[in-house]
């Protein structure tokens, strides 16, 4: 880990947040109070960023890569919720609101770089500015309402029309989630999403 200001690419990396989905409308003051707290993480495919049931969290801001939220039950049996890949992000803010421990892990799906900060130092930065947090918890919420939308269409929808859905709304990142996990978020064998793509459903 190392502070974005002592990076060796800290002018990529500062360029790469300023497009960032929840900080592209900072001001450079707010950036400026924001950075002494950011740190860069490069991290290899399978590294787990947050593990399900605690209650030390962060806020990641995606440079690079593909992560995923999962969730495990106590049999270790689990199931995908989202991806995230750059210019997004990924919390667990809505449990650290509620005192909750986090519900889900994040990994990373390939090699990924990320910027994070302490939950607790993020949400003091959000209480200092209030539009900026306004425009956090509407993305919150949204992407509460993805997850929400991809559980039903895996109980709506047939093998597929769940391969349509995910392509009418993520086909640039079709090619790059192995198809074993893109099977998994899809509630699919391996081998049946290589049969649609081969029949030419997708």
């Amino acid at each position: 880990m190392i502070a974005v200001d002592n990076h060796a690419e800290k002018n990529v990396i500062r360029l790469q947040l300023a497009h960032n989905i929840v900080l592209k409308g900072m001001t450079a003051a707010q950036m400026l109070e924001l950075e002494p707290h950011l740190v860069v993480v490069d991290c290899a495919k399978g590294d787990v960023l947050l593990n399900q049931g605690v209650h030390e969290m962060e806020q990641y801001f995606i440079l690079e890569g593909i992560l995923k939220r999962v969730v495990a039950n106590q049999e270790a049996k689990e199931m995908i919720l989202r991806f995230t890949d750059e210019g997004e992000m990924e919390t667990s803010y809505a449990a650290w609101r509620l005192g909750t421990p986090t519900p889900y892990s994040i990994v990373c799906v390939t090699k990924a770089r990320v910027v994070k900060l302490g939950m607790r130092e993020w949400v003091a930065f959000l209480e200092r500015h209030q539009g900026l947090k306004q425009s956090f918890e509407y993305n919150v919420m949204h992407l509460m309402s993805e997850i929400m939308a991809h559980t039903i269409t895996l109980h709506l929808l047939d093998a597929p029309g769940r391969v349509k859905r995910f392509m009418r709304k993520h086909a640039e990142l079709f090619d790059r989630i192995p198809k074993k996990e893109l099977a998994s978020y899809l509630n699919l064998s391996a081998e049946t999403l290589s049969r649609l793509k081969q029949r030419g459903k997708i």
